[in-house]
């Protein structure tokens, strides 16, 4: 599904990473686990397409994200990737229901094909009955639930998670890390997270850990 050759990317002065290679396999869960300062979230927001590798070459699905001007590497980003961060960026002033149906709408699906796609991923998540409320009226893993469906709304096969339990007690903690192999079983999704928190890191697949901008194994 992806696969990462001699990613190199620097931030200032500061050489982050220093020719990495990963791949991922469809439908597989990958953790990418190492001490703060190593390069994790770096390296998911390049195989993610937040961010561009100063050098090497991500490919995805078959497609080489560095033929893609910027332009169409949002659209492609839009259609095959998905993203939950550590703190949910639910906008404040819209309700679930509105903030899970925004990336269809900026993919060009009508309001009513961008409602019918957001309600049935909060309806997948246990939130139907709560569409309508905002992320100020929801519980943390509510909001992190409505984060997932809005990074799910337009069926995308890849799933990135930075940190995504970081904020959240052990009990929701655990019905998130629960959620996402749920959805890998049933979408055949392919996930990668980074994360501190060993239980999920273990129940992954396979883990890459990083060190110093290298893979350490």
């Amino acid at each position: 599904m992806l696969e990462a050759t001699g990613i190199h990317k620097s931030h200032g002065d500061l050489q982050v990473l220093r020719g990495v290679d990963v791949h991922l396999g469809a439908g597989e869960v990958v953790s990418i686990v190492g001490p703060s300062g190593a390069g994790k979230t770096t390296l998911l927001n390049v195989l993610s397409t937040l961010d561009r590798p100063d050098s090497g070459a991500v490919v995805v699905d078959g497609t080489n994200l560095s033929t893609l001007r910027d332009k169409a590497l949002a659209r492609f980003r839009n259609a095959r990737i998905g993203f939950v961060f550590q703190f949910h960026q639910l906008l404040p002033e819209f309700n679930a229901l509105e903030n899970a149906m925004l990336p269809a709408l900026v993919g060009g699906k009508s309001e009513a094909e961008a409602t019918e796609a957001a309600m049935s991923r909060l309806e997948e998540l246990g939130l139907a009955a709560r569409a309508k409320h905002l992320p100020s009226q929801l519980s943390g893993g509510e909001q992190q639930r409505v984060a997932v469906a809005r990074a799910l709304v337009n069926d995308p096969p890849l799933l990135f998670a930075d940190e995504p339990t970081g904020n959240l007690d052990s009990a929701n903690a655990e019905a998130l890390h629960d959620l996402f192999f749920d959805l890998r079983d049933r979408h055949g999704l392919t996930i990668a997270l980074v994360t501190h928190n060993e239980g999920l890191a273990e129940r992954a697949d396979r883990q890459i850990r990083l060190r110093d901008g290298l893979i350490e194994s």
